[in-house]
């Protein structure tokens, strides 16, 4: 009988991109494949699109700024408790994964005591719904290895999944769909899914200057198209999907945002990056943490946003490109840059193990029935 798992997990593209590849290679071996989230979260496009059975549930954001919902969700996140309990009963899934995200944590928290639940934090420092949700795993994945101290001994340092359609890009397609000669290098710029205000107005300024050395591809965010900035060997996208692994695959160097999932893909792919994680102005810091442990490494360069000026920016994107055989001989070496088949595997043995709990808990109540019949 094929096994079930439940995957959850939203919010965000960097909550969900990594459960599809893993939905992907467990589909293919034969497990059944539910997915819990949000009523309008980027989750329900993302995985309907799958085929994928969806299921609902009301959940409530956890937020550490003042709001007047904050007096509101937690009525939210309770009865998304009550939800989640009620299909995992109906639906017995073998095992549970949560990627994270705020819609993770009434699944977690209704699904403990009858479903091993494993979860994934891709932040060097978790997040505060993982935080919370692994008090109710058994298993707690790690995509950095300097993580395991914060989260004990549940901890598994696994790396993060990647999806394997990233591997099948090509560069002649990237250029052919950017109308570029592949004469000049390339320079991918993201901005992540919602695009980057401060990156997107300061590449524009410095345009003409990286013109000079690059052919520019600007993912710059829904609604963000500057029909002004136009010009020959620059291109503008709000979002790509299909069409990223081609464009990756003709880039020479990256500009990103330091989100755990986006430079882990570029590590997996031996993309020399230059990283502006967002400042803790505008977020819990995780980024900054990120992108640190990216140049200890040496996989990436670092300019923080509060010194990004058009000519820090060419600067750094010219020392970068410069330098760029020795970030790709280093990343080459990372053992654990893709932990698509280490996350596989930490899930393949909890439905195996929920297998043996049930055995136990069957053999339990043959005891005890034999033994009232004494």
């Amino acid at each position: 009988m094929a096994k079930t798992i439940l995957f959850t997990g939203g919010g965000s593209a960097g909550h969900v991109t990594p459960n599809l590849a893993l939905i992907e290679r467990l589909r293919k071996e034969g497990y059944t494949i539910h997915y819990m989230g949000s009523q309008d979260g980027i989750e329900r496009d993302l995985i309907e699109d799958l085929r994928i059975p969806y299921h609902a549930i009301p959940c409530g954001k956890l937020r550490r700024y003042f709001s007047w919902k904050n007096f509101t969700d937690p009525f939210r996140v309770i009865a998304g408790v009550f939800a989640a309990h009620h299909i995992i009963c109906q639906i017995k899934p073998d095992a549970i994964f949560s990627k994270g995200g705020f819609v993770s944590v009434p699944v977690v928290i209704g699904a403990r005591g009858h479903v091993p639940i494993v979860t994934h934090e891709s932040d060097y420092s978790p997040g505060l719904a993982n935080r919370i949700a692994g008090h109710f795993a058994d298993t707690v994945c790690v995509t950095f290895e300097d993580t395991l101290s914060a989260v004990g001994k549940k901890g598994v340092f696994t790396g993060t999944p990647i999806r394997t359609a990233l591997y099948s890009g090509e560069a002649q397609k990237g250029l052919n769909l950017a109308s570029f000669s592949g004469e000049k290098p390339v320079l991918l710029i993201m901005g992540g899914s919602l695009g980057a205000r401060a990156v997107n107005e300061t590449v524009r300024e410095a345009l003409p200057r990286l013109l000079r050395s690059f052919d520019v591809i600007h993912l710059c965010g829904r609604g963000k198209v500057n029909d002004a900035a136009a010009c020959p060997g620059y291109r503008q996208y709000e979002y790509v999907n299909k069409e990223l692994p081609d464009l990756l695959a003709c880039a020479d160097i990256v500009l990103s945002r330091a989100g755990a999932n986006a430079i882990f893909e570029l590590l997996a792919l031996c993309k020399p990056a230059l990283l502006i994680p967002l400042p803790r102005t505008a977020s819990r810091g995780d980024q900054i943490l990120n992108a640190g442990y990216f140049a200890r490494k040496g996989y990436a360069m670092v300019l923080e946003q509060e010194q990004l000026t058009p000519d820090t920016l060419v600067d750094a994107l010219g020392d970068l490109y410069h330098r760029r055989l020795s970030f790709i001989s280093t990343m080459s070496r990372e053992e654990k840059a893709d932990g698509t088949d280490e996350v596989l595997a930490v899930i393949r043995k909890a439905a195996e193990e929920d297998d043996c709990a049930h055995g136990s808990r069957h053999a339990r109540t043959k005891a005890k029935r034999d033994k009232d019949a004494e």
